[in-house]
Parts: C-alpha cells; sequence; structure tokens
C-alpha cells in the first residue's frame, strides 16, 4: 500500500529499509533541490556559464529522469539525487547512479543546459548550426550504433552517446566547451571535432550578452505530481532496460552465467574484477581500456537485470568473462554490438 503524505513525512523515510522505503509514492517524499548537494551543483553550472559571459541560466526541477522538454528553457533532475538514502537506492535496483558524482553530475548538467540554450536561443534554426551539427529535424530513433572509433564526436557523457542524433552532438559538443576551460584546444586539436568546438565558441560570444528569444516556466512530470511508488518506477525501469541488447549477447552472457536460484550474484562477481578483467583483455587484445570498460558495463547491468549467476569457481568464471568481454568489445568495435538505448 503506498504510504500518504503527512507533514512530518519529509525525511523519515530516510531510516527505512529497502522493502518499506519502495512503497512510498515520489510525491510524498518531499524532496527539494534546496539543501541537497544538487544546489550546490546547480550553482556550479551557472558560475560556469557567467564565467563564459553568458547572462542565460536555465530552471531546473526534479523528475523521474533528466531531460529537457522540447521548447524548455529548463531541465529536469532525477530525483533520487535530491537524497543520499535515494541515491543508495538507486544504485541497490539499478546497480549505478546516472549522476550520483560530482563529475558526472556535473557533465549531464551542462549537456542539459546545452538544450536549454538552444531552445531560448533557436540556435537549431540558424543554417551555420546545421551545417556544423545535421539536420535537427532528424527522428530520434528508440537506439542507436556508435563508432566508438570516431574523431568527428566529442566525448562526455558515456557510450558514445554525441554520435545518437545532430541535436545530441550539439548538446555534447557545448558542454566540453563548457567545463573544460580553454583546454578543449588541446585536447581535441588533431580531431575532427574541434571544428564543431571553435563553431561553438564563436557562437557563444556572438549571444553572450543578449537576452533569450524565449523564456519557459513548465516543469514537465515534476516529482511532486508523480503518484507512482518507488517499487513500480523501478520495476518499470528495470523492465525497460532488461530489454536493451542482442538475442546473441544475452545468450552468450547466460551461457557463462545462468540464471540460477542460489549462487554468487555474476554482477558482484564482474563488479569485483572488473579492472583486472579490462588489463587482462587489453594485454591481450590491445583493444583500448576505454572500450573494455564500456563493453564490460554492459556485461555487469545485464547480469544484474537478468538475476545471472556463477556456476562455477570463481577462477573459470574469470577466464569464461574475459573470453564474453573480449567477443563483446569486439563487436562495439565493428558495428555488430547491440544498440544502444536512448
Amino acid at each position: 500500500m503506498a504510504r500518504k503524505r503527512t507533514t512530518t513525512s519529509r525525511g523519515r523515510w530516510a531510516t527505512l529499509p529497502d522493502a518499506e522505503l519502495l512503497d512510498w509514492r515520489l510525491c510524498d517524499l518531499g524532496l527539494a533541490i534546496e539543501g541537497s548537494e544538487l544546489e550546490g551543483r546547480v550553482e556550479r553550472l551557472h558560475e560556469e556559464l557567467a564565467r563564459r559571459g553568458l547572462r542565460f541560466k536555465p530552471y531546473v526541477w526534479l523528475s523521474t529522469d533528466w531531460f529537457t522538454p522540447d521548447g524548455a528553457t529548463g531541465f529536469a533532475i532525477p530525483f533520487y539525487l535530491a537524497h543520499e538514502r535515494l541515491v543508495r537506492l538507486e544504485r541497490s535496483q539499478m546497480l549505478q547512479v546516472e549522476g550520483g558524482s560530482q563529475d558526472e553530475c556535473l557533465r549531464i548538467l551542462r549537456h542539459e543546459a546545452a538544450h536549454a540554450i538552444d531552445n531560448a536561443y533557436h540556435l537549431r534554426r540558424r543554417r551555420s548550426w546545421r551545417e556544423t551539427f545535421g539536420r535537427p529535424g532528424d527522428a530520434y530513433e528508440s537506439s542507436y550504433t556508435p563508432d566508438p572509433t570516431s574523431r568527428a564526436h566529442v566525448l562526455n557523457l558515456d557510450y558514445w552517446y554525441s554520435q545518437s542524433h545532430p541535436l545530441e552532438d550539439w548538446a555534447e559538443t557545448f558542454a566540453v566547451w563548457l567545463g573544460s576551460g580553454s583546454r578543449w584546444r588541446t585536447r581535441y586539436a588533431d580531431w575532427p571535432a574541434l571544428a564543431k568546438l571553435e563553431y561553438v565558441d564563436v557562437l557563444m560570444a556572438e549571444i553572450a550578452d543578449k537576452p533569450p528569444a524565449l523564456r519557459t516556466r513548465a516543469r514537465e512530470d515534476n516529482v511532486a505530481s508523480v503518484r507512482t511508488t518507488l517499487r513500480e518506477y523501478y520495476a518499470q525501469k528495470r523492465e525497460f532496460y532488461a530489454q536493451e541488447g542482442t538475442p546473441a549477447f544475452a545468450g552468450q552472457l547466460e551461457r557463462v552465467f545462468p540464471a540460477l536460484d542460489k549462487g554468487p550474484r555474476a554482477s558482484t562477481f564482474l563488479r569485483r574484477n572488473r579492472r583486472n578483467l579490462v588489463r587482462r583483455v587489453a594485454a591481450a587484445t590491445g583493444q583500448h581500456r576505454y572500450l573494455l570498460d564500456h563493453a564490460l558495463r554492459e556485461m555487469i547491468e545485464r547480469s544484474h537485470l537478468r538475476e545471472l549467476r556463477l556456476p562455477s569457481t570463481e577462477a573459470d568464471a574469470l577466464v569464461d568473462a574475459a573470453v564474453v568481454l573480449t567477443s563483446l568489445s569486439s563487436q562495439f568495435l565493428y558495428g555488430a554490438h547491440p544498440r544502444y538505448q536512448r
């Protein structure tokens, strides 16, 4: 049964075990950005924009995920980042926390700010923008196939997200430009992506002191109005991500780590041996550790979502895991890998 809000509900749930906390509705948690770690991170974003001479400051609100509604000059931040207890719950349910560390959170904040500033100044309507990033009206596909070797796109968020759509290419390029000072000139000196960064630099200087053409106030799916329980939220979220990947990859992983009723969790084993596996496979194959780490993260996430187990000794499992990692990373490199969900 869902818990109903009382005047003392905020914070009262923080000491509850997961099984009880999951019965609380999001709207009853009494969450706010003010007073949380998020407040300082949003202030840091605004400071970075100001240092670049930009007068624009996006507004933010808590919701169920990271997103910027089309046409909005603000963006949503996932509710769980507003309280450490909910961060722990997110990690226990999903194995990772998107935006959980300060560094990752700032990278996503910069990315979403790019979408908001695009909306505020109608940047995508410019011919120069379209010539640099592509057609913003291209349909968003439910998944995309990145090229890990591409130097035509910057690296900010994981999984080569800049390759998913022209609007994401813009947002990722802006995020790198905003967060790295002038270091982007050196970091991307030999990359075709440098031209995109230089375009952002010129464009932002042009609009820096201009007022936005559009201002909005809407807060789509504000957490205060979401009546879903945490249990329902995570059931839906796990179902969505469990669909990711191809049957071939799922079959290969489950042959090594079957879905048994008992036994050590494969996700725990893989996470504990993450550095060792990446180092061993990198030495054996010559593949870049960045690529291998992405592939291993997908193995960990899918093992967790499918509740896979170790059927053998850890020594044997380590060898088997290295074989799967080698195969999956090769699929990533040559384009036969699972397409990423957006």
